[in-house]
């Protein structure tokens, strides 16, 4: 997480509230005679599901708990198409950085490898420490450490996919090919964007 200020108790039970409406306009659209116009009951779905999403993330910011919810992402109803039982399941990681410190990245690398050329100098920059400090670091660890690191952290998401098993190096030469949305077994986001009033519209 970054260094915003902290959600309130009051944006906690705000969350849950909206979440509560959510529910209800949910539920009038599924139950109206015209549920058959999957225009309306998908708008409410997908508004509950912000909901909740954003419900989570402030209920594990403040009392580091989390609900029993599953948001499959914003596929709409029915949108995991998987098996009930997959075979394999696929990690998906994304973190994104800011480098505020371009300085502190380069000395933390040249600390690692003093083969980089010094700094100043024509020759490896902010690209070659970027490559020191990843093959040196897990991606856990880096994000632990961002600031050490002359990082700021920006959004990041987690999929977990089912996924039919692999061979060995198999999928290597194109490993983001197959990040289907409707394999989906639950995600994880973290954002500033939560925040946000405009998620409670």
């Amino acid at each position: 997480m970054s260094d915003a200020a902290q959600p309130t108790i009051a944006e906690v039970r705000a969350a849950a509230e909206a979440v509560k409406a959510a529910i209800d306009r949910h539920l009038e659209a599924v139950s109206s005679p015209s549920a058959a116009d999957d225009s309306a009951v998908s708008t409410a779905y997908e508004q509950l599901a912000t909901a909740a999403i954003a419900y989570d993330q402030l209920l594990y910011e403040v009392y580091d708990e989390v609900t029993p919810f599953e948001v499959p992402g914003d596929e709409g109803p029915g949108g995991y198409h998987g098996p009930e039982q997959p075979e394999a399941i696929s990690v998906l990681i994304r973190r994104d950085y800011h480098i505020v410190d371009p300085k502190r990245l380069r000395a933390q690398a040249e600390r690692l490898d003093d083969s980089l050329t010094p700094e100043g100098a024509a020759g490896d920059g902010v690209n070659a420490a970027i490559g020191v400090l990843f093959g040196e670091f897990e991606p856990d660890e880096i994000a632990a450490r961002s600031e050490e690191f002359g990082l700021e952290e920006g959004d990041s998401t987690l999929w977990v996919a089912a996924a039919e098993p692999s061979e060995p190096g198999e999928w290597l030469p194109e490993p983001f090919e197959h990040a289907d949305p409707q394999l989906l077994i639950c995600r994880f986001d973290v954002s500033e964007v939560y925040d946000d009033e405009d998620l409670d519209e």
